[in-house]
């Protein structure tokens, strides 16, 4: 076996991709969690929701109906927009509070919060303005708070995390530069370890831009590449480091750091929250960590920042699609086109029943991830799925609900609820790794190397140089889940042929497929099926994949098609787990119908495109031979469907008060949105009432004709947008608007003769 594994492993070794030292540090960071799962072909719904809960404490609960509503309350977001800034009583409060120190321990002065509470307090307050959302969420997932609770010395942890958890310091970080945005090897930011004054430390050069809060920051965590020329250091290593820069005097830098600039903002799309710029000319910083951690720093942000990565952003796709089904589905129920609710306009329920679905996948999968990190994980390939998917499907939400609402989108001022969260979704879409790349290139390739259950190994066993036993070990390892999971895509297959939607039972003579033979009207049972037929599709393909070695890292339209399937495995099963949590709630059977007949189409489309477009000659058509041998199976929901739901999500029901649970509503009664959420109720009874009238051909009674009157009032308000005098204080008709030069006038019988 010896000489025939040798030219293979020779082959292997060629063809696998290579690892750069930050892909090394990805690998190498976090844990493998559900998505290891995934990779398997086997996935046991009852085992996740057995296993995962994500629930508040009451303290966490408390902040969230207590000082979180408080501070929502005070944001006018016109107002913030206008200023570009937060108020200072709302900086104030926000400091004063510990909003900016949510995750950091009790110990050290902070709030202590779980994943789910920091998810949770970030989308109720993205709700109701961007710009304080980003400035609470930054401190909690980006800034160097995490990174010195994990790794910071014992000094630097007793001096800092108290200021920042009280919000004396106020944090940055900065990563990006003019020549790296994901491509973070490409970094110029430069550090030089030297000793003065009998002293060692370095000196960093550096020009860092989109760094939230820098502006204000008096706090700044950097990421640059350390060299040490001189071979001064004795514990940490060269490479990518991380270090704190104080923006005033304290008592590791004395006398300040004169070399380092902060202060100049950017304009991201007007967007009011703080993002800027960070330049250091030969600034003496201080390593988090201590010399021992210098050269770790890409290990380091992996394995903290990552998790946030899993939380804020998708909490602000969240909060937006959440608003759109109050605010837009609202509107939809009290805005009259024809005499009729728009809600009733079949082009209206389309893009609304996208809107629902999208918000019920986001709530799934942002819970689902939250009671993950809650089992103690920190699975970098999941965040990432988080922070596109729920980003994306946000931005949706909000596409959608401007083409509903119209004008009363795209007027500004105080009545409009969603033109902040339209300008500000491009923005979640772009940082923290832009989904086009998080998509193509990060999702799938990360998630295959990491979480396949033998590909890490036979990777390490071809690194070792001469490692044929555990390479071949790792091989047949790999054949046999590739043959394992073509044989559970089979019979799978077979599976769910067999049986019908309408069908109660499972036929009696295939009693061992009954799991998989369950009716519809059994909902989670009929998508669990499915799924797990994706799954092991997904893991047969993924293992197909492994022909192609390195080629496949840099072939990003097969990678972005693989990253599409893995991504809509964890949505599916993140709402069918959402789903068992919250099955007593009226209507969510149909709401998981909708969702998951996306979720399935959207799996299939990828996997064709995988079957198409696969460069090995026979493998593609091969693949869908064994999974998908009757070509496309799986269609778009019903009209009807759609209809229902956009109908109950435009009602005062169960199924809208659960899909808005998070959504902040003013106490304000000239609030737009707190009036929308009162004029729901109260117009679709008046409706009702109406509609009763016509069909008995009667009169209202005076308590009804009490109530049509006052929901019409209402609804007259709803509509009505803003206007105002002149625009950024300019005159916009003055004698400048006067002509100045003249025209003749036309004879009217030569203008006659012209008509003719």
């Amino acid at each position: 076996s010896r000489t025939f594994i040798r030219p293979v492993y020779n082959l292997a070794k060629s063809v696998m991709p290579k690892i750069s030292d930050t892909e090394r540090a990805a690998l190498d960071s976090g844990t493998v969690a559900f998505d290891g799962d995934l990779f398997t072909g086997d996935v046991s719904l009852k085992k996740i929701v057995d296993k995962y809960k994500a629930v508040l404490t009451p303290e966490e609960e408390s902040f969230l109906n207590n000082e979180t509503e408080v501070l929502c309350e005070m944001l006018d977001s016109h107002q913030i927009d206008r200023d570009q800034n937060l108020p200072p009583k709302v900086w104030q409060y926000i400091r004063e509070n510990k909003f900016m120190g949510l995750v950091i321990p009790k110990s050290f002065g902070g709030k202590g919060f779980s994943g789910h509470a920091h998810a949770k307090i970030v989308e109720k307050i993205a709700g109701r303005n961007g710009a304080a959302a980003v400035t609470v969420m930054v401190p909690n997932s980006l800034g160097p708070g995490e990174l010195l609770h994990h790794y910071g010395t014992p000094e630097q942890k007793a001096y800092y995390l108290p200021r920042l958890a009280h919000g004396i310091d106020i944090p940055c970080f900065g990563l990006t530069g003019p020549p790296n945005g994901s491509d973070a090897a490409s970094m110029r930011d430069e550090g030089i370890v030297c000793v003065e004054n009998g002293v060692l430390g370095m000196r960093i050069t550096c020009n860092k831009r989109y760094i939230t809060l820098a502006p204000v920051a008096t706090v700044v965590g950097l990421a640059f590449r350390l060299s040490d020329p001189n071979k001064l250091l004795t514990k940490g290593k060269e490479g990518i480091t991380v270090a704190l820069l104080p923006t005033e005097k304290n008592q590791f830098a004395p006398n300040g750091l004169p070399g380092l600039k902060i202060g100049n903002r950017h304009d991201p799309l007007g967007a009011a929250f703080m993002n800027g710029t960070v330049q250091s000319l030969r600034a003496d910083v201080v390593v988090i960590g201590g010399e021992e951690r210098t050269g770790f720093g890409w290990n380091m942000l992996m394995e903290c920042l990552g998790e946030g990565r899993g939380i804020s952003l998708p909490a602000l796709g969240l909060a937006s699609s959440r608003l759109a089904v109050l605010g837009v589905g609202g509107y939809a129920r009290v805005r009259k086109q024809f005499k009729v609710p728009i809600a009733a306009m079949e082009g209206i329920q389309e893009k609304l029943a996208i809107i629902g679905a999208n918000t019920f996948t986001i709530a799934a999968a942002q819970s689902f991830f939250d009671a993950i990190l809650a089992d103690k994980q920190k699975p970098p390939v999941l965040s990432a799925i988080m922070k596109l998917h729920c980003t994306e499907r946000g931005r949706q939400s909000v596409n959608e609900s401007m083409d509903i609402i119209g004008g009363a989108g795209i007027s500004k001022g105080p009545s409009n609820f969603l033109a902040g969260l339209y300008v500000g979704m491009p923005i979640a879409i772009t940082v923290e790794g832009a989904n086009v790349l998080t998509r193509s290139l990060i999702s799938f390739g990360q998630g295959l190397n990491r979480s396949h259950p033998h590909l890490l190994n036979m990777i390490e066993a071809i690194r070792k140089g001469n490692d044929l036993k555990g390479f071949n070990a790792e091989v047949s390892n790999i054949l046999r889940h590739a043959m394992v999971n073509l044989g559970r895509s089979l019979t799978r297959f077979a599976g769910v042929q067999l049986k019908s939607k309408s069908d109660v039972s499972a036929p009696s003579i295939l009693p061992h497929l009954a799991w998989q033979l369950k009716s519809k009207s059994d909902v989670s049972a009929y998508y669990e099926a499915h799924m797990s037929r994706l799954a092991a599709n997904f893991a047969f393909c993924a293992d197909v994949g492994l022909s192609l070695g390195g080629g496949l890292k840099t072939a990003e339209f097969l990678s972005a098609r693989y990253s599409d399937v893995l991504s809509n495995l964890y949505l599916g099963y993140a709402c069918l787990w959402y789903h068992a949590q919250n099955k007593n709630v009226k209507g969510i059977d149909q709401m998981l119908d909708l969702a998951m007949s996306r979720i399935l189409v959207d799996a299939q489309e990828a996997l064709m495109g995988i079957f198409q477009n696969f460069p090995v000659p026979l493998l593609g058509p091969l693949m869908q031979l064994a999974t998908f041998p009757r070509g496309r199976e799986y269609n778009p929901a019903s009209d009807k469907l759609r209809a229902k739901v956009a109908d109950v999500i435009t009602s005062p029901t169960e199924l809208r008060a659960f899909l808005t649970e998070n959504v902040f509503v003013s106490k304000k009664a000239d609030d737009r949105v707190a009036m929308i959420a009162r004029a729901v109720s109260e117009c679709y009874e008046a409706d009702r009432i109406m509609l009763a009238c016509r069909k008995e051909r009667r009169q209202p009674t005076k308590a009804e004709q009490g109530k049509i009157d006052a929901a019409e009032a209402l609804r007259e308000q709803i509509i009505q947008v803003d206007s105002f005098p002149t625009l950024a204080n300019k005159v916009h008709k003055d004698k400048w608007m006067e002509p100045t030069w003249k025209v003749q006038p036309i004879d009217p019988k030569v203008a006659a003769a012209a008509h003719h």
